[in-house]
């Protein structure tokens, strides 16, 4: 099959899209939500997001052979039904885990400020360990935070004790941070793992962040557990009837943002870049685009905070701000749902619309000589560190 030949059905979102997998067929770009059996009826490849439904509804009669999801994770894909149809699926793991860690830094870091209280030597007890919530720990430690790791499947794979029952996260942790795939069934389903029991065993005045999956959580359970101080602060990324989310919740939340944690720019062509590779080989073909040399150069190159003072953490707290303002999303989100109705279309167009945010990794920040230790703590938090 010639490159002329091929049709490739890619979500809108998914950026260079035509830089990249156009260099092996023809591309169409098409709304997440919008992509219908027509579609792909006489297309060979499907490049999708999290918004996209893969299934025999979708696919049934059609010619696609590839599947690729832009996302770490796939439970919006019927992996079963692909096998059985010898179709071949490629998800991007790891590609926006620095993404939604970066985005927990910069809660973290707010709340600390609201609760009137330094992060160093609180608990923060992290559900999932796997590519983002590592990277979560690697930061939270890097800010000198004491964290409890909960993995069933790790714990059970490797036998470390390092990962602790559940109950013992709820009971001790200051913060908890939920990094789960989204399971519906077996021994590590996690479709409403967060419910009334959940809240019940958390120590009080709790902040839970969540930016796994909405449906992790039962919203009227975390509502109830605001209400009787259970929870101080909720930071929620993901909510459970995504795009027709709950404006209650949205204002009862500390942070509330539109399922953007993971929306670095650097994530989201990392994910095209891996996907494109994968499709490269699946047709035995070599990269013909450096995805990485597409990237333009940073808004925030720099962050000289050498002449500011007081503590560290104000510090640590005005560089990630600089090149990530956490409080720009939540404002966008509020006034999104502050209308007669928080529709979907709105929802979903914060995400369309959604501005380059780059990562830390692309900022260096300036600090005055001799503050060695709030520079290992910047470069432990992926920044570059210059005096």
């Amino acid at each position: 099959m010639t490159s002329q030949q091929l049709k490739i059905v890619v979500d809108e979102n998914v950026p260079y899209a035509r830089e990249t997998f156009g260099t092996l067929g023809t591309v169409e770009l098409v709304h997440g939500r919008k992509i219908t059996p027509d579609h792909v009826r006489d297309a060979d490849v499907l490049i999708v997001r999290s918004i996209t439904r893969v299934n025999s509804q979708l696919l049934e009669g059609s010619r696609v052979r590839f599947v690729g999801t832009a996302t770490i994770g796939f439970d919006h894909v019927d992996v079963g039904y692909l096998g059985a149809k010898g179709i071949a699926f490629h998800t991007a793991p790891g590609s926006n885990a620095n993404s939604v860690s970066e985005y927990i830094t910069a809660a973290l870091l707010l709340a600390a400020e609201r609760l009137g209280r330094p992060l160093e030597g609180c608990t923060i007890g992290v559900v999932g360990v796997g590519n983002v919530g590592s990277l979560v720990v690697r930061k939270a430690r890097a800010l000198s935070m004491r964290c409890l790791l909960n993995d069933p499947p790790k714990q059970r794979e490797t036998g470390d004790p390092e990962y602790l029952p559940l109950q013992t996260l709820l009971g001790e942790s200051d913060f908890i941070s939920l990094h789960v795939p989204l399971e519906r069934n077996g021994p590590d389903a996690t479709v409403g793992l967060a419910g009334t029991a959940f809240f019940r065993a958390l120590k009080p005045g709790c902040v839970f962040m969540n930016s796994s999956r909405g449906q992790v959580v039962d919203e009227t359970a975390l509502k109830a557990a605001a209400a009787d101080g259970i929870v101080r602060l909720a930071v929620l990324d993901v909510w459970q009837n995504e795009p027709g989310i709950d404006p209650d919740m949205v204002r009862r939340a500390f942070v509330a943002t539109p399922h953007i944690a993971g929306y670095s720019f650097d994530g989201k062509v990392a994910a095209t870049g891996m996907l494109y590779e994968a499709l490269s080989a699946w047709l035995g073909r070599a990269p013909v685009v450096d995805w990485r040399s597409l990237m333009p150069p940073p808004p925030v190159p720099l962050v000289d905070v050498s002449l500011c003072t007081g503590p560290d953490e104000r510090l640590l707290r005005a560089a990630v701000l600089r090149v990530y303002d956490i409080l720009r999303d939540d404002e966008q989100l509020r006034q999104a749902v502050a209308g007669p109705d928080a529709s979907g279309p709105r929802f979903d167009l914060l995400r369309k619309n959604y501005p380059v945010r780059r990562e830390f990794q692309n900022t260096t920040v300036k600090i005055e000589t001799g503050r060695k230790t709030i520079g290992g703590t910047l470069e432990g938090l992926g920044f570059r560190v210059g005096a």
